[in-house]
C-alpha cells in the first residue's frame, strides 16, 4: 500500500539522488530565478514521487540542490496552492520531503500584498508571525508520530534568531528589511477593501494565499523557518487601483535582484 508517509519517503529517495542539502529554499510567485546555485542538479515536479504540479504563471515546478559558498542548499521553485484545488496533504509533502532528506532549516518566501501603511510596494519584509485564514490546517486528522507532536508550539513560528541574521546581511548588503505579519487567505480573488480593514483590525501587515501551510508543517517537522515577503502591491483599499497578477510577476521581478544578494549572503553565513 502507498500510504502517506511512504510518499514522503518515496519523495525524500528521489531527492536524495541529488545531493544532501542542509537548508531548503522556497521561492514563490515570479521568484524562482533569483538564485543561482554551483554544481546544481535539477528535478521536475514531475519526476518527484507525490509532488504536485504548479498551475500557476509564475511557479516553474522544480527543485535543484547544489552550493553556496561551498553550503548544500536545495531550491523549490515555485508552490502549490490551496486554491488550486490540491489538499493540505500535497501542498506540504515537499516540506515534509525535504525534512526526512535531513533538512533543518526552511527559508520560505512569497509575494504579498502590503496593509501597513508603512509599506511601500517592492518592499521586502521579514515575517515576523502568521495569521491563518484559510479555513484548514495542515495537521488535521491522524498525526504523524514519526515527523512531530500532535499538538506542536507555534510561539516561534519564525525563528527569531534567523531574522536577526537575515537583518544583519540586509545591513551588510544594503538590502532595506521590513518586519512584519503574514495573514493567509484561501484566494484566488483578492481581498476586498472590507477585509483588508478587518485583516488590519486582527494585527496583519501583509496578506498573501501560501506558506502558512507549509510553514506548520515545518514547524511539526521541528525545521527553524526564516520568511521573506515581497510586497507586490498595496492591498484593496489602500489605493484604489485594481488588483492583477501581472502586478505581482513584475514587481518581484524587479526586486529580484537584491532578493537574490540577500539570499545568497545569508546562505552563505548561516550555520
Amino acid at each position: 500500500m502507498n500510504t502517506y508517509p511512504d510518499q514522503i519517503h518515496r519523495a525524500a529517495h528521489s531527492l536524495g539522488q541529488l545531493g544532501a542539502p542542509e537548508v531548503a529554499v522556497v521561492l514563490g510567485s515570479g521568484l524562482s530565478d533569483v538564485l543561482r546555485l554551483e554544481d546544481a542538479r535539477t528535478r521536475s515536479f514531475a519526476d518527484i514521487p507525490g509532488f504536485p504540479r504548479p498551475t500557476v504563471s509564475g511557479h516553474t515546478g522544480e527543485v535543484t540542490v547544489g552550493k553556496i559558498s561551498g553550503r548544500s542548499v536545495l531550491v523549490q521553485r515555485g508552490r502549490v496552492h490551496a486554491y488550486e484545488g490540491r489538499p493540505m496533504s500535497e501542498i506540504v509533502l515537499p516540506v515534509r520531503a525535504y525534512a526526512a532528506l535531513g533538512v533543518r532549516t526552511l527559508v520560505i518566501t512569497n509575494a504579498s500584498g502590503g496593509i501597513a501603511e508603512r509599506l511601500s510596494v517592492g518592499d521586502l519584509v521579514l515575517i515576523t508571525d502568521h495569521i491563518n485564514l484559510l479555513g484548514d490546517n495542515p495537521l488535521r486528522g491522524p498525526n504523524l508520530d514519526d515527523v512531530g507532536p500532535r499538538f506542536p508550539d507555534m510561539t516561534h513560528a519564525y525563528d527569531p534568531e534567523l531574522r536577526a541574521r537575515a537583518k544583519e546581511v540586509g545591513t551588510e548588503l544594503a538590502v532595506p528589511l521590513e518586519e512584519g505579519v503574514y495573514l493567509a487567505t484561501l484566494g484566488p480573488s483578492y481581498e476586498t477593501p472590507a477585509e483588508i480593514r478587518a485583516f488590519r483590525a486582527l494585527g496583519a501587515d501583509l496578506v498573501g494565499m501560501s506558506t502558512v501551510p507549509e510553514v506548520i508543517a515545518a514547524r511539526h517537522a521541528g525545521l527553524r523557518v526564516l520568511g521573506i515577503s515581497c510586497v507586490t502591491n498595496l492591498a484593496a483599499g489602500v489605493t484604489e487601483q485594481p488588483l492583477s497578477h501581472e502586478e505581482v510577476i513584475e514587481t518581484t521581478r524587479r526586486r529580484a535582484a537584491d532578493l537574490g544578494r540577500l539570499l545568497a549572503g545569508f546562505l552563505g553565513r548561516h550555520v
